[in-house]
């Protein structure tokens, strides 16, 4: 078929969608389509920059020739240039580059003497990178034209996925195969896959990759491991990707044979600064680590009763050298010290001001555990001194692995804009993190990374959009999910808005789709034990850690529903700045998404629609599963627009979709309903499973973990 969508670059794309696709190319599907015209014939600029190389590629792909390259100015050309190039200082456009920094870059379409040209301009290749995807995402979404005039420059200093992968060659949490990283091969044999992993992670903004499990193994460190580790970094190098690993807290008296690893002890603190200066030999660009420490039995520094910025700073020392920088995770909560929901802020609000300046506290998003939603973390905002990073889980432990469709970027714009008021009104996390509220010298964020060995990468079409997404806010926290929808719809699949307008739909809402048949109004945590796939709010394992148990969140009783976190219950609301605080505290103020998380609300308790709690908890859960099946008819209508393999393959995991969100609802209704002793509401579908069968379910998913 063949559709016009715009002027300028493109006068007309034909899009074949006959041949079937494996998902291999996420966004970058420049071969999937062909431009009739294309004004930009002609680069001018070095042929040796990676920019210049990776968009005569793409265009070659997207027309069958290779743009020709000349050495003068032509009409109608487009102009690669750094800041010293006396092209730039004839447009004045020096001081624009210097405010946008080395991984800035402007794109502006110019006359110069009686020529029309395009220029990406940036202080460094770094930008000049970024700025030709930016100009090829432009042609891919029908939105280049003869009159572009961009200025950009990342939101954030540090933009990392974080890989919870183990030298074993297993994923933590990972749903789409097994390692990309073949430890095993390396060093001698290095994957091309490590170099379309780059290019596709630079071509959203990505700068950093921290290649292991968080729950780290000592031997990463060894001499071996981090031959292959400089491997890898050869290989992401060229697109402005730096690697960091993850260490082991016990390291010196693991790796290094000491008697400890107290970080207040000399031997100890010369232990990493040698082994800081051997990675640093080895990788000159070397990031830095990324610490779990005392946390879920991890070792740390408060096993030798000092605190966290005890270790932190001991391990930013040894890094402040190489410019290297620590990311401390918050990620910390002990049995029986408090509300789990509490701790993190009681462990590091103390401690504000007391890290070196190379160390950055890495915070999830909200206090618990990257439930499908949940109040953003009371550490954002109450940190002043001390830079902090948000921590984004793409890889979906908590949303139905790589079966649901679930589009995070509704999310993470939620967090992004929520309201602190640490210095008044207009406090967004935006800004708290990103350096426009306080001045910070390392500004970062990170997302746990949903990649694996599987040929489409993610185990899901759908959940490329998550990897796609996180490049895209960390690079601007200003853009909107329904922006990001809209560039991903058109880069992977087709620009038709027959089909964009749908499936943009289903992306924007299917966020609140899934907390809805999963846990609406505020509940958290009550899925199955280990692996977190389906429901089981009775979860009852002999021995195991109250905080661990679904019953510790959701509170039911012959009375109501929820944890009360007011200044009656745990106290968990004092932690937030006024007036959250009091709008939290207070039942009638409290936004109902919010509801069941700070308050035990009573089963007759009036929502806003005028329907009981009990009575809006059944219809919530309805209206989650009447909106996947509604999805389900919408992609059934996408069929024409889409290779059959992927459209095939998108249908069936709706189907399971479906299925697990009926599922959801009648355990959770019919489990709730024991202590609410009220009937479902009749005008909403009966439950189709009986309790006691549900509750004989259990999964075998340990290989997920």
């Amino acid at each position: 078929m063949k559709k016009c969508i715009g002027i300028g670059f493109i006068a007309c794309i034909s899009v074949l969608n006959s041949f079937a696709e494996d998902g291999h190319q996420l966004w970058l599907r420049f071969a999937a389509t062909k431009v009739a015209a294309m004004p930009l014939t002609k680069v001018t600029g070095d042929t040796s920059l990676l920019a210049v190389k990776e968009y005569r590629r793409a265009v070659s792909a997207m027309t069958g020739r290779l743009p020709e390259v000349s050495s003068q100015l032509e009409n109608k050309s487009l102009l690669f240039a750094t800041s010293g190039n006396k092209t730039i200082a004839r447009l004045g456009l020096s001081t624009s580059l210097k405010q946008s920094g080395p991984e800035g870059y402007i794109i502006k379409t110019v006359q110069l003497d009686g020529k029309q040209l395009t220029v990406i301009a940036s202080e460094s290749d770094k930008g000049l990178l970024y700025g030709a995807f930016h100009l090829l995402r432009l042609i891919q979404t029908g939105k280049a034209n003869d009159e572009l005039n961009i200025t950009e420059k990342p939101s954030y200093n540090v933009r990392v996925l974080n890989h919870w992968d183990n030298l074993d060659g297993t994923v933590e949490r990972g749903y789409a195969g097994r390692s990309i990283w073949k430890w095993d091969e390396l060093p001698g044999m290095v994957s091309p896959r490590y170099t379309e992993y780059a290019r596709a992670n630079a071509s959203i903004g990505i700068n950093g990759s921290v290649l292991n499990n968080v729950n780290a193994s000592p031997e990463m460190l060894s001499t071996a491991n981090l031959q292959k580790v400089k491997a890898i970094a050869g290989a992401l190098r060229p697109y402005n990707i730096k690697v960091y690993l993850s260490i082991n807290f016990s390291s010196p008296a693991k790796l290094g044979g000491l008697p400890d690893s107290d970080p207040l002890k000399p031997a100890v603190r010369k232990w990493w600064k040698d082994k800081a200066d051997e990675i640093y030999k080895l990788i000159p660009d070397f990031g830095g680590f990324l610490v779990k420490a005392n946390s879920e039995g991890l070792p740390g520094p408060q096993d030798y009763g000092r605190t966290h910025a005890d270790g932190a700073n001991m391990l930013a020392d040894a890094l402040k050298p190489h410019k290297g920088i620590v990311m401390w995770r918050a990620f910390v909560y002990s049995p029986g010290k408090d509300e789990r929901a509490k701790l993190a802020y009681k462990e590091f609000q103390p401690l504000d001001g007391k890290f070196r300046d190379n160390v950055i506290i890495q915070v999830k998003n909200g206090p618990i555990d990257f439930q499908p939603r949940e109040a953003f973390s009371p550490l954002f905002g109450a940190m002043k001194k001390t830079p902090l990073m948000p921590e984004w889980q793409i890889t979906q432990e908590y949303l139905g692995f790589s079966n649901h469709l679930v589009f995070l970027a509704s999310l993470w714009q939620e967090f992004l804009q929520s309201d602190t008021y640490c210095k008044g009104k207009g406090s967004t996390i935006a800004k708290v993190t990103d350096g426009t509220l306080f001045k910070q010298p390392v500004t970062a964020i990170a997302g746990v990374a949903n990649i694996g060995e599987d040929a489409n990468w993610c185990g899901y079409t759908f959940a490329q959009a998550n990897w796609y997404a996180f490049g895209r806010m960390a690079w601007n926290n200003n853009l909107t999910a329904s922006d990001i929808a809209d560039e991903w719809i058109k880069m992977t699949f087709t620009g038709d808005p027959a089909f964009v307008n749908p499936v943009k739909d289903i992306m924007t809402t299917s966020h609140e789709t899934v907390v809805s048949y999963m846990m609406p109004l505020g509940l958290h945590h009550i899925f199955a034990w280990e692996h977190h796939y389906g429901p089981e709010p009775w979860c009852e394992v002999p021995g195991a850690r109250e905080d661990w148990l679904p019953r510790y969140y959701h509170k039911a009783d012959s009375v109501g529903l929820g944890f009360d976190r007011t200044t009656q219950g745990s106290n968990a609301v004092s932690q937030y700045y006024s007036p959250l605080k009091e709008e939290y505290n207070n039942l009638s103020t409290c936004p109902e998404k919010y509801l069941l998380w700070f308050h035990h609300v009573p089963w007759d308790y009036k929502m806003k629609s005028g329907n009981t709690l009990w009575n809006e908890l059944c219809y919530k859960y309805d209206s989650g599963v009447k909106q996947v099946r509604h999805y389900q008819t919408l992609w059934d209508q996408m069929e024409q627009y889409v290779d059959n393999e992927r459209f095939s393959q998108i249908q069936f995991k709706l189907r399971i979709q479906s299925r697990d969100a009926v599922w959801w609802k009648d355990a959770c209704l019919l489990y709730f309903q024991q202590f609410s002793k009220r009937p479902i509401p009749y005008d909403i579908e009966r439950p189709v499973h009986d309790l006691d069968e549900l509750m004989k379910i259990k999964l075998n998913l340990k290989h997920h973990n």
